[in-house]
This record gives C-alpha cells, structure tokens and sequence, in this order.
C-alpha cells in the first residue's frame, strides 16, 4: 500500500467510522450472534496473496460489525462509560502514523512532554493538590497509564516494595522472604474486582473489609482491621479506597481512612476511575475531601473526558517511591539527559517499557472541546440520570437501591429478585438497552448507566418505555402462571377428593 492507496483507504474509513457512529441508534445494541459466529466465516490461513483494502472494509461490514456489542450507543447502559469523540479518534490515528515508542526522553521528546503538560493541565482542571503537579517544586507528578488496573498495580507494588525496604532497615532481624510472608493490603467488598487481582499479581492477600449499610467504607472498619492483623503479626501495606465503586458509585470515607494510614505508615491509593470527572465541578467539591492526604490517585479519562480507551491517569505524591522500586537500567536505555527533574523518564513509572503516545489524543481533545465543554459533557450526564432516577420515582413498581450517583442509577422491580431477573433476562433477549445487574444485602438490583458518544434526553424516554414494557409483560405471565398453578392445585384437591370417596366406598 502507497501514499495514494492510503489516502483512499484511510478516507473511506473515517467515511465508515463517521456514518457508523452518526447512526448509531439504528443497531441494536448488543449483536444477535453466537460464541464462535467469527470461526466459521474467516479462514483459517492468512490470505497467501494481498487483497484489496476496498475487500476488507466490505468485510469490515459484513463479519466484524455484526459481533460488535455497540458501546457508543446511547442505549448501552451497562458498566461505565467508555467515551469516544472525533477529536480524540483523529489523536489516536495521529499517534499511530507517527508509530513512535517513547520509553525514555530521547526517543521522543515531545511524547515526553506532552504528558507532562497534559497531566498538569488536567490535575488543575480537577483542582487536585498542587503537589500532584510536575510544575510543582516536589517529587509529585503525573503519568498516563493504559487502565485503573494498571494504575492500581502500580501502587500496589509500589507500597509493597517501599514497605519491604523500611522493614530491612527498622527490624534487620527478619528476612526479605519473611517480611513478604507477612505483607497485607486491604479495600472495600464495594471495590473493584481489579483490585483484588493486583494482590493476587503482587503476591500479597488484599482483605476486602465490609463496608456499611451505606456501602462506604469508613477509618473504624480499617483501625480494627489492622489492630487485628497487627496482632497477630502481619504487616499492613497499602489501603485502596474507592470513590466511586462498581456497583453503586459510593464514595469511600478518605478523610477517616487517610488518618488510620498515616497512624500506621499505610499507603493510601484513591481509586476513582469513573467519579474522579466530577472532581472538576464546583457542586461536586465534597468528593475532593481528603485527596491532599493521599499518596497516590487514578481517574480514567475513557470514562468521562471523552478520550478512547486505552488512558488512565495516575497521580504519585511521591513519584520517587515508584521509580525507586521499578527502575532497572541498562546501557541502551540511558541518554545525556536522564535526571533532569522536569523531564521524567515514564518508563520507571509504569511495568511495561514500551509507551504509547497517548498524550497527544489527550491534548487534541482537551484544546477541541475546552474545560467548559468537558465540564458541561459530565453535567449533561448527570442530569440524564437524574431524569431517568425521577422516572423510576414516579412508577410504584419500582424502587431505588441507592442514592443517584453522578450518572447512575440503581434500582429494581419490587418484590421477589426473580422478577428483576425476569426483568434483565427480556431485555438482553431483546437486546435494544443494555443493563448489568449487581446484588447487596441479598436484593438483586440493576445498573442504569448513562453512556454513549451523545446520549440525549429522548434515549433516556426509549430505555424507560423499553423497561416498563418489559415489566408489564414479567408481571403479566407471572399473572397467568400463578392462575395456572391454582387452577392445577384445585384440581389436584378435586381428584384427591375423588380418591378418598372412591377407597371409602369400596370399604
């Protein structure tokens, strides 16, 4: 393929990804396919001769498309959001035609820098501590890394490496591998299933403390956690808060859990993937309490800064502590230029050596879109969820299961949890919306996420019709199956009678 193919082949794709992604709501949106639908129409052999690009696009369409769940679409309201604009697409084909792998400073300085300026500019846009800032005086700063999970390890790590130090050093008496036999994290039942995978990938048991009837875990439930396991001669490593959990969107308690850390050398790492957008709105402020206490954060812009996955932020307020812990050097990777405070080598931040630039989609979205349109992005997402939370109000068949958060809503069908899965189960066969569903306190509940590229209001009006139609034809067959089991049960009755009278008379 030459210049002038590309240009063919590359304009026709931003055709398709253009008119795909105007017409988004004339799919539904999960695919009507089977587990290894894919199998069964593509070769088993790469093609041993080169094809068109006009023949792959039109396959593109014809096997791809139709497997696709359609996570763009207003009608996706299962998970989070996983945002995507045009900006940010061109960010990602810019990044990909320039095909660099900035690792270190020298192998692309502006990949380098760029990140610094966009973690910056960003940090300010969520009003974060300024110690968070590369500009700041200070071993903080930013990094971009792939997902929440990533970040997470990272801390996990981290603290756990920080933590084996300063015990070879205050109790020498003990070995390196019995100083690890002793390691403990902890976070919230409420957390995220990444964060049990990061202890499960460091080695080290991550306890999942309860959290209240609020679903918020607080310091007091940490405190006795660790006077526990301090007890009984366990070392407490690093403490993952939550704001805003899988399931619900609460937000952990970072003021009281920050105390308990600091009382006993805990690393504290904020995990706020979805809700850390809400940091950037005033009326929001309280979810930003605590935060100059903690060691180190995550936020996903793929959630809410419209940027396509894969990017996810992470503050160090001391990045020493990571780099420290993962620099390992070798003579090809070093340059003239290592060690200059205001130009990080990412590498030592992250597991992997290969980076993305990733910073360059990031800078494209934020110039095109601005703060306020960020901001008013996130309020609009909010507010459809505080229409959809009125319209769950508003039917007495329903019930909510916690507080509207940001652009959630948990709710579900009152009565028996086999209505609500009755509920779920219609939908997903009719795959028009789509919903997860999550349980607390033995009550099965649904998710109504806001997502999609442009969600608007009438979106908000097709799900809520869609879920009330669902119900009423759940409670309708549920009418006519208890009707049935009476009318069976009567006749039951009847013809044991019949049986009785028949034995009697034969006596």
């Amino acid at each position: 393929m030459d210049a002038r193919e590309f240009r063919e082949f590359g304009k026709a794709a931003v055709d398709f990804v253009a008119d795909y992604l105007e017409n988004i709501r004339d799919h539904d949106v999960l695919p009507s396919v089977e587990p290894g639908y894919l199998l069964d129409l593509l070769p088993k052999q790469m093609p041993e001769t080169p094809e068109t690009w006009s023949e792959v696009l039109k396959d593109i369409n014809r096997v791809i498309k139709p497997g696709i769940t359609h996570w763009q679409s207003p009608n996706m309201h299962a998970y989070y959001p996983t945002s995507v604009s045009y900006p940010s697409i061109v960010g990602e084909m810019l990044a990909s035609g320039f095909g660099i792998m900035g690792f270190s400073w020298i192998c692309s300085p502006a990949c380098t820098e760029l990140e610094v300026v966009v973690m910056d500019w960003l940090a300010k846009f969520l009003n974060l501590p300024e110690h968070f800032l590369h500009e700041n005086e200070g071993p903080g700063g930013g990094v971009i890394q792939g997902s929440a999970s990533e970040a997470v390890l990272v801390a996990v790590l981290a603290a756990r490496e920080q933590a084996v130090r300063r015990l070879r050093l205050s109790q020498p008496e003990l070995s390196e591998s019995e100083i690890r036999g002793k390691l403990i994290a902890y976070s919230s039942d409420q957390s995220n299933s990444c964060i049990e995978k990061a202890g499960v990938l460091a080695a080290m048991p991550i306890k999942l403390l309860p959290a209240g009837a609020d679903l918020v875990l607080r310091g007091d439930a940490l405190k006795q956690a660790i006077e526990q396991d301090v007890a009984a001669g366990l070392i407490p490593v690093i403490c993952i808060a939550s704001l805003g959990t899988t399931g619900t969107c609460a937000y952990d308690d970072i003021e009281s859990l920050a105390s308990i850390c600091e009382q006993n050398e805990v690393w504290l790492h904020v995990d706020a993937a979805y809700a850390g957008g809400a940091f950037a709105l005033e009326e929001c402020s309280e979810l930003r309490r605590g935060l100059e206490r903690v060691d180190s954060l995550n936020f996903n812009l793929h959630k809410f800064m419209l940027v396509n996955f894969d990017c996810a932020a992470m503050w160090l307020r001391d990045a020493n502590k990571v780099i420290d812990s993962f620099n390992v050097d070798r003579i090809y990777l070093k340059h003239k230029h290592e060690g200059q405070t205001q130009i990080p080598d990412f590498r030592h931040w992250q597991i992997p050596l290969g980076r993305r630039f990733r910073a360059l989609k990031v800078w494209i979205t934020f110039r095109t879109l601005g703060a306020e349109g960020l901001r008013a992005h996130i309020r609009k997402h909010i507010t459809l969820a505080k229409q959809f939370e009125d319209l769950v109000k508003a039917d007495e068949r329903f019930e909510l299961i916690a507080p509207r958060a940001l652009g959630l809503v948990c709710f579900r069908a009152k009565g028996e949890n086999e209505i609500t899965s009755q509920l779920l189960q219609r939908l997903m066969e009719r795959k028009k919306i789509y919903m997860v569903k999550a349980e607390h306190c033995g009550r099965l509940f649904l998710r109504f996420a806001v997502c999609g590229m442009d969600p608007k209001p009438s979106d908000i009006e097709f799900a809520w019709t869609e879920i009330q139609t669902q119900l009423t034809s759940v409670c309708a067959e549920q009418q006519v199956n208890t009707r049935k089991a009476g009318e069976l049960s009567e006749l039951t009755t009847h013809l044991s009678g019949l049986h009785v009278t028949n034995a009697t008379l034969q006596r």
